[in-house]
């Protein structure tokens, strides 16, 4: 049992974080198991779970280096010398949770918590450390959330973080009192979401969003008083609360559910989660139908960005998809869009500033919006699927296209093992193609194959050394046919494409082609530098050259965002008149750290 702080202080944020995740980590596959809604895709506690272990890892870094520094001192630190500041806990958690978020309800936690750090870090050195500071903060929480969803309904997440601040605002009392009547309002209005959202009453479920919101409250009041409430609800006995409070629940109920839940004040219209509709809507529709079929993908990313700029995006990215939420400030945002247009959504980020760790996955057959009857309904794996690592976000966005489920690798910044596992997870097959289209990505793929394996999904590896022979690949792949055929036909097709790149030399170095400079332009070929020039276009062209010379039908041209505009012109129109019968395809990469790839099959 971890000590229980007094007050509201940098160490109680510290101990709030611990229990939080522990509380998720063991109510983690319940709520992926009633995570309906706004998409069935059964992952929603897994992804609350993701969001608290990276605000949890934030504040334990902040610990860590206050640790550190006392440690270096004379020896006679006073007591809490070392230890950060109640402001400093809070904006590192705040800050984890942000750029760990995952997932639509991950997106509103990480919300939800940076409401909370700007009330309790507001004073810096002297920030307030008592009942009514966590009173205004879990206020501010959840009306910043709210704020954040681009089309909230009743009966969800926020639904539940609205009813646990009202609760807390009427509580008298110390921090421990506070966080009990929050954790009493979130639990009172969990057991209504069913009424309130026709999708929750028809598969007998209580939101699973609001349902990992109580277990972090929960975690809370535990905090304050060395007490665990009865978080850890099972199912059935959820349901069993719910019908003695409220009478059956039936669809019909459900349709009519506009009442608000215990403590949520009725003249907030549409409090919730991320809702499925536009704002025209037919008034005959129900209002929390999702739509037929559902979107296609959900990406999400993180985004460097002003806030004129983000605004801007929050229109576009509307109209592009649902299921909207953009969190952040401060130049960084967090952003989760479902879309049909993966590269639309992509592209929308890189107008507005500077995305990476982008996150896009392909919602197979069965998976968004599956129709449930009295119970809930399994959530189907499809039988195969790829995985791929990109370079850049056109790359991720043509990837996913094509259905893969992608892993961005930022220039100097590799995925490690656990998030191609990640990836395997969230693909959600039977049988799973991995491509890590790096050389250095080998033993790393590996790895996670390896891994995945154990948890009962069947793994094949494709050695890809570049994206374009990952490319290759994906344009032979037939999910309908036998694993070991299509791994064989990708594999051949990824084999048989010459792969090279262009790039800029940082500094003086030996190449087999040569000494080079900083700033020269270098042309890699199987990733040995095989020409040094001075001109861009005239380096690919050189390196075209080199690799036609032993035939090919198809080139294949990724440009990076610093390549020149007219780069591509210049190459198609050098293959056109050279090499007859020879065709040329030009992709975006987007920031993809070379200038140019190129493959020729």
């Amino acid at each position: 049992m971890p000590q229980v702080p007094q007050t509201l202080d940098a160490l109680a944020v510290r101990t709030w974080c611990g229990l939080a995740l522990e509380a998720l980590g063991r109510a983690r596959e319940e709520i992926d198991a009633i995570n309906v809604y706004p998409v069935a895709d059964g992952d929603t506690g897994t992804n609350l779970y993701l969001t608290v272990e990276s605000a949890t890892a934030a504040v334990e870094a902040v610990f860590a280096g206050h640790e550190t520094v006392a440690d270096a001192g004379d020896g006679r630190a006073s007591a809490g010398e070392g230890r950060p500041t109640l402001a400093d806990a809070v904006r590192a958690m705040a800050h984890g949770a942000l750029i760990g978020a995952r997932g639509n309800s991950g997106t509103i936690l990480a919300q939800l918590l940076r409401g909370m750090a700007l009330v309790l870090a507001a004073g810096g050195e002297s920030a307030r450390t008592d009942a009514e500071a966590l009173r205004l903060a879990l206020r501010q929480a959840a009306d910043s959330a709210r704020d954040a969803v681009a089309h909230p309904v009743e009966g969800t997440v926020l639904t539940v973080a609205s009813a646990a601040a009202e609760a807390a605002g009427g509580a008298e009392g110390d921090c421990g009192t506070v966080a009990r009547a929050a954790y009493e309002g979130a639990r009172a209005a969990l057991v209504a979401t069913p009424r309130q959202l026709a999708v929750l009453a028809r598969a007998g479920v209580v939101d699973a969003g609001g349902r990992g919101l109580v277990a972090v409250l929960a975690a809370l009041v535990e905090t304050f008083t060395g007490e665990s409430p009865r978080a850890g609800w099972a199912l059935g006995e959820v349901h069993t609360r719910v019908a003695m409070a409220a009478g059956p629940v039936t669809e019909a109920t459900a349709d009519a559910g506009a009442r608000p839940a215990p403590g949520v004040d009725a003249g907030h219209a549409d409090p919730g989660c991320a809702d499925d509709r536009p704002d025209d809507r037919p008034d005959d529709r129900p209002d929390d139908r999702p739509d037929d079929g559902g979107r296609a993908f959900e990406v999400i990313y993180l985004l460097e960005a002003q806030d004129t700029a983000v605004t801007r995006l929050r229109d576009r990215l509307d109209r592009l998809g649902d299921s909207l939420v953009v969190v952040g400030g401060d130049g960084l945002w967090n952003v989760h869009v479902h879309v049909d247009d993966a590269g639309a959504a992509v592209e929308a980020g890189v107008e507005a500033g500077r995305p990476h760790r982008i996150r896009i996955t392909h919602f197979g057959l069965g998976d968004a919006h599956t129709a449930g009857a009295a119970g809930l309904p399994p959530r189907e794996r499809a039988q195969r699927a790829v995985v791929a690592v990109v370079p850049g976000e056109g790359l991720a966005g043509l990837y996913a296209e094509a259905g893969a489920t992608t892993v961005l690798a930022r220039p100097g910044e590799p995925p490690a093992s656990g998030e191609l596992v990640d990836a395997v997870r969230r693909a959600h097959a039977r049988e799973v193609v991995l491509l890590p289209n790096d050389a250095d990505l080998r033993h790393t793929a590996a790895a996670a194959a390896e891994q995945a394996r154990t948890e009962g999904v069947r793994v094949a590896l494709i050695p890809t050394r570049s994206a374009v022979q990952g490319i290759a690949a994906l344009a032979v792949h037939e999910p309908g046919r036998r694993f070991d055929e299509d791994v064989v036909a990708m594999t051949s097709a990824a084999g048989a494409t010459r792969y090279a790149e262009v790039a800029v030399a940082e500094r003086q170095s030996w190449t087999m082609a040569g000494i080079c400079q900083a700033g020269d332009v270098l042309g890699l070929i199987e990733g040995d530098v095989a020409v040094i020039g001075a001109d861009i276009a005239a380096t690919a062209e050189a390196v075209i050259d080199r690799m036609l010379a032993a035939g090919g039908e198809m080139v294949t041209l990724v440009l990076g965002d610093e390549a020149p505009g007219a780069i591509a012109a210049r190459l198609e129109s050098r293959v056109r008149e050279t090499y007859l019968a020879v065709d040329t395809v030009v992709y975006r990469g987007g920031r993809q750290g070379a200038l140019l790839l190129i493959g020729v099959e």
